[in-house]
């Protein structure tokens, strides 16, 4: 079975716990721990961490001869941190939260392990005035092991205030005088600018605040480039480890996340990784490229409890600081070495179940779509995966629970592992096929099940043949037309990349395209890959106006064949607060023939991704709309109170009628 896995991956030898330059290591030595008023230190030989008690904060990583690779200059409670956003009920504005517990505890220390406990518990004189959560944070120091374990236990009692979760994570704050080269992927690593960079005068922001030119950076090699965090963002399935490099000494400082099950919306959800400051984030909840839909509302004093984590903060160094990649291949090692020791036996909260605790589910995946061919296909390659019970395509929305993912092998089989006890639906999609599927019956997951459920069968959506098609389903737009950035605002990073997309300002290239009329697809002669620009945003006119914009599709049909149905299917890869408006052949009518109405808050266009939620639509076509001859299709998105209002479509096909 293919496994959701980081795409750098690569064999080489034996990791390097630590390589001492200049200092003393002890890779033997057992777990010691030094309670104080103010602090616990914990230390095993290979690196010291301190924790600010009874916080909880991280405030102090010393390692390989350098006293503190945190950020000395920023005040304790600004280094490392659990946070989160949430809001009361009517009220829209987040508040920010660094989670400080009140409550330390030891939960056990022998030579081998240490696990310590940070707790902040709510009563109701804390209503309106801190989010109603009971917060366990956990920390972890293994002998012999170069790093730390951190997670967190989020527990919201029953009949407890209604409260809305926007974003929750932990954030590290590295060393600005060391950590200079970041690193997420194989080809998604460079030298950073400085935080200064950011700030005028050096930097001048750009369409929001995350964007900064670099006017005058420290480094003069990087003047004229962009930098934006949301540049770096990762979807889950490969955001297994990233981080930073320091030069002088050469140590890597990476987040490690060896699961992705308590993260939510699945796979092909997007989140921040590292970016400058230097910050590196471990992501567990965010709104990030889907909007609302995925900051979970806690409504009727409803029970929850989930264990975020945990994550695995990983220390490397090298005798040789002149090769980055060395201490970035380490990190990958390290990182298959922890998803295999997943779910960690060590972690000792009963409420993150082992493996023995857990259950197991396999079978195969099948399509069968008759006008491609008479027999069931293989899902190859299918995304097949465990959520909370819903609608078919519901865990792209799901944000309160656990999700468990595979990817099927090449004979639709897939199986499923460690899967935390409780009722799921199972759901899938397959990459080459529109729609998702989902199995009617409901699975309760007990301790030691491993269900296998056969044969499964997989009818997308279709009914009648193609008649043409543009683009390929899989839920991003990245086979489109994706221009060139505007040479003023580049990053060197993604010039001849594969996420070309990533570049800023790639909407305002579409009016430079088209400045007077729209996008025309002509079936038969326009090829995707250069003809259909990537997102369909509107057309700037000048510094706060913008045009609406309608593209066509024209193609030919030697036929209409009359009362018979015909289907155009629309598949949305991202919607940013726009609207997707359909006419066919009189763009002048009062009404479209469908619209969608006003859908989606990703984002996805100013954060640079090329994807955000999906969307489909099933459009029946009256035969009366079609002539013999010459057709257009036009498709107008009619909101334009901003330039990042905008779709990216993911696939679009027309349907005959059956036997046509």
């Amino acid at each position: 079975m293919g496994k959701l896995s980081c795409r750098s991956l690569c064999c080489m030898g034996p990791p390097r716990a630590a390589s001492p330059a200049g200092s003393a290591v002890d890779a033997t030595a057992g777990v010691r721990v030094k309670v104080s008023d103010r602090y616990v230190e914990i230390k095993n030989g290979i690196f010291e961490l301190t924790l600010s008690n009874p916080d909880g904060i991280v405030t102090g990583v010393r390692y390989n001869g350098v006293d503190n690779l945190m950020e000395i200059l920023n005040k304790e409670d600004n280094r490392g941190y659990w946070d989160l956003v949430w809001n009361p009920p009517g009220q829209k504005t987040g508040i920010f939260d660094v989670i400080k517990g009140t409550e330390f505890r030891i939960i056990y220390h022998d030579e081998n392990q240490a696990e310590v406990s940070f707790t902040r518990n709510w009563d109701p004189s804390l209503e309106g005035k801190a989010v109603p959560l009971n917060i366990d944070k956990r920390f972890i120091v293994l002998r012999g092991s170069s790093g730390f374990y951190t997670y967190g236990i989020y527990e919201h009692k029953e009949g407890w205030p209604d409260f809305g979760l926007g974003e929750t994570r932990v954030a590290f704050k590295l060393r600005k005088d060391k950590f200079h080269y970041m690193a997420l992927a194989d080809d998604r690593q460079r030298i950073m600018p400085m935080p200064d960079d950011r700030l005028p005068p050096r930097g001048q922001p750009l369409a929001y605040p995350e964007a900064v030119l670099l006017v005058d950076p420290i480094n003069p090699d990087l003047r004229g480039e962009v930098d934006d965090k949301y540049q770096y963002s990762c979807e889950d399935q490969y955001n297994n480890v990233h981080g930073w490099m320091s030069f002088d000494p050469p140590i890597g400082f990476w987040q490690i996340t060896p699961s992705d099950e308590f993260r939510t919306g699945g796979p092909l959800k997007q989140n921040l990784t590292s970016h400058v400051g230097p910050t590196m984030l471990a992501m567990f909840l965010s709104a990030h490229y889907a909007g609302d839909d995925l900051s979970p509302m806690f409504t009727n004093g409803e029970y929850w409890k989930k264990v975020h984590g945990p994550v695995f903060m990983y220390l490397n160094s090298s005798w040789d600081g002149s090769d980055p990649t060395m201490l970035w291949e380490d990190a990958k090692v390290q990182m298959m070495i922890e998803k295999e020791s997943w779910p960690y036996s060590f972690a000792l909260s009963d409420d993150f179940q082992k493996t023995e605790q857990r259950g197991c589910v396999s079978g195969r995946l099948l399509v069968r779509d008759r006008y491609i061919d008479d027999g069931d296909l293989y899902a190859s390659g299918a995304y097949v995966g465990l959520a909370l019970p819903g609608e078919a395509g519901s865990w792209q929305r799901e944000c309160k629970g656990y999700q468990f993912w595979c990817r099927a092998d090449v004979d639709g089989s897939f199986y499923i592992r460690n899967i935390v006890t409780g009722n799921y639906n199972l759901y899938a999609w397959v990459p080459g096929f529109i729609g998702d599927y989902k199995l009617d019956a409901t699975l309760t997951i007990a301790s030691g099940d491993d269900i296998y459920l056969g044969d499964l069968v997989y009818q997308p959506p279709r009914d009648g043949p193609t008649m043409w098609e543009i683009g390929v389903p899989d839920r991003s737009a990245a086979e489109f037309y994706v221009p060139e950035p505007n040479p003023k605002y580049v990053n060197r990073l993604y010039i001849n990349h594969p996420d070309r997309f990533r570049q800023y300002g790639l909407w305002e290239r579409y009016a430079e395209l088209y400045p007077d009329s729209d996008l025309v697809y002509t079936i038969g002669q326009s090829d995707y890959s250069t003809d259909w620009f990537y997102a369909h945003v509107n057309r700037k006119v000048d510094e706060n106006t913008y045009q609406p914009t309608t593209w066509q599709i024209k193609f030919n049909l030697d036929s209409v064949s009359p009362g018979s149905a015909y289907k155009f299917r629309v598949a949305l890869a991202s919607s940013a607060r726009a609207e997707l408006q359909v006419f066919f052949n009189d763009k002048d009518r009062g009404v479209p023939h469908f619209a969608t109405g006003l859908i989606g808050r990703d984002n996805a266009v100013a954060r640079h991704g090329i994807h955000g939620l999906y969307w489909l639509f099933n459009i029946n076509v009256d035969s009366a709309w079609l002539v013999q001859g010459m057709n257009t299709i036009y498709l107008k998105q009619p909101r334009n109170q901003s330039p990042f209002q905008g779709l990216m479509y993911d696939y679009l096909r027309l349907e005959g009628p059956c036997g046509c």
